[in-house]
């Protein structure tokens, strides 16, 4: 009751918090996430460096179109208090869940060993393992090996589901002796990875050995083996025949029966990495091929990825950028030949951002130089960026330097003609920040406005 009042009150204030209910209940009964996940009647965990949350948004739309009620922290608070808060919202006063609920819990990459103790879970789907706010995470061989040690306490009948072209998450199945499904994609069309781009995984801390590859599609993600003999295993789950188009990309979808023609309203290859994990978890929650190809026909872009809204007659993209692997994933959907874009990018660099910045300095902006018609840079580290980007050759900001965001936004639609796109690249918080503020200039979704 005092976690629904919180959030009665948020909403009153238009605050766009949205821990501060779990926070409250946890205050009260440390063990609040236990006591409203035991009537659930699944408990799916996503965790990951990229993709987590439209991956929980995707596996989310998917048990709903098989008609099942679920419970889903959607907004990517991600913690033990975002978990509980979206518990919380979705419970009675009396902190009961209806029958037959079944939980989606996107869980931050430090929080999983937590959250999995409190809900423990029906599948666990770890997407990749890449560089990210070192000064909160560490190595992220220190993550596979956290990781290593919360599956040991995993129920026995929990289904894990691996990323296996990521050798850090395939090797994670060396400590799960229970059921498992493993995706990646099969498409021997698919480019390699741009000469340079940055990988973070580079060796298997168990033995040693460095990580190669016959063929690399982004970070250290594709077709790997070391001298020893270990290699990538064949997918149980995966993703042939993948096409770029207008609406999206498009690929089969082939599963250990059968396969299905899945047409996926977003675009990149990280995004049929993320329809690949939910559809992992899909199955070994029982749904069935047909309802995952509908689910995943009906995506809609998650909280900041991918997401279109339409404000003073522009079409804005937001696109989500945390870290040099994920950034360079989202400049590659915007480099389609003949194309310019008029860039807002925004860099802060608030705790959940990580405080370190110098890892804009491993993204490839360099590939987007011919693809920008004007540039406008805000956020708490604008100046930084503004150095990074003039290095790569971008057109000079059309604004002197300034952190504030609501600054920066409204010059960037100045520069944006009627009926153009503005593409957003934020950090986390900027994300936040930038999403209400375009809320407050009256921004509809597309799909809501069509």
């Amino acid at each position: 009751m005092a976690g629904k009042a919180a959030r009665f009150g948020m909403r009153a204030l238009g605050s766009g918090g949205t821990a501060l209910p779990g926070l409250i209940a946890e205050r009260m009964q440390p063990n609040a996430l236990g006591q409203l996940a035991a009537g659930l009647s699944s408990v799916a965990l996503i965790t990951g460096t990229n993709g987590k949350t439209t991956t929980a948004a995707m596996l989310a739309r998917i048990l709903r179109t098989d008609g099942r009620a679920v419970v889903h922290n959607r907004a990517g608070s991600n913690l033990m208090r975002g978990v509980t808060a979206a518990m919380i919202d979705a419970a009675s006063p009396i902190g009961r869940l209806p029958n037959e609920t079944n939980a989606v819990l996107e869980a931050d990459e430090a929080a999983l060993p937590a959250i999995a103790a409190a809900a423990p879970p029906s599948v666990a789907v770890f997407t990749n393992l890449m560089r990210d706010q070192l000064d909160r995470y560490g190595e992220i061989e220190s993550i596979a090996l956290r990781w290593a040690d919360a599956l040991s306490k995993f129920p026995p009948h929990t289904t894990i589901a691996l990323n296996v072209d990521d050798p850090l998450i395939a090797s994670l199945s060396r400590h799960w002796p229970g059921q498992s499904l493993s995706f990646g994609i099969e498409d021997p069309d698919i480019p390699p990875a741009p000469p340079g781009e940055i990988v973070d995984a580079v060796w298997d801390p168990q033995t040693d050995e460095d990580f190669r590859y016959s063929r690399r599609y982004f970070a250290q993600l594709g077709r790997w083996h070391t001298a020893g003999g270990t290699q990538r295993p064949r997918p149980d789950i995966a993703a042939e025949h993948i096409a770029a188009s207008s609406e999206g990309t498009s690929f089969t979808l082939r599963t250990p029966q059968t396969s299905a023609d899945i047409a996926l309203p977003a675009e990149g290859l990280y995004s049929v990495y993320n329809a690949l994990a939910a559809a992992a978890s899909a199955t070994a929650l029982g749904v069935s091929l047909e309802t995952i190809r509908a689910g995943l026909g009906s995506h809609q872009a998650a909280f900041g990825r991918q997401e279109e809204v339409l404000v003073q007659g522009r079409r804005v993209r937001v696109l989500l950028g945390k870290n040099p692997s994920g950034m360079n994933q989202a400049l590659r959907t915007l480099q389609h030949p003949g194309e310019r874009h008029h860039l807002l990018v925004l860099l802060n660099d608030g705790i959940a951002d990580g405080t370190d910045v110098s890892w804009i300095w491993d993204v490839d902006w360099e590939s987007q130089a011919e693809h920008c018609e004007s540039l406008t840079v805000g956020g708490r580290r604008a100046a930084d960026m503004a150095l990074r980007l003039e290095y790569a050759g971008l057109p000079a900001p059309c604004q002197p330097i300034a952190n504030d965001i609501g600054t920066a936004l409204r010059t960037a639609l100045d520069a944006v003609p009627d009926a153009g796109q503005l593409v957003v690249l934020p950090t986390y918080t900027a994300m936040l920040d930038v999403r209400q503020r375009l809320g407050h200039l009256g921004a509809s979704r597309l799909w809501d406005v069509a």
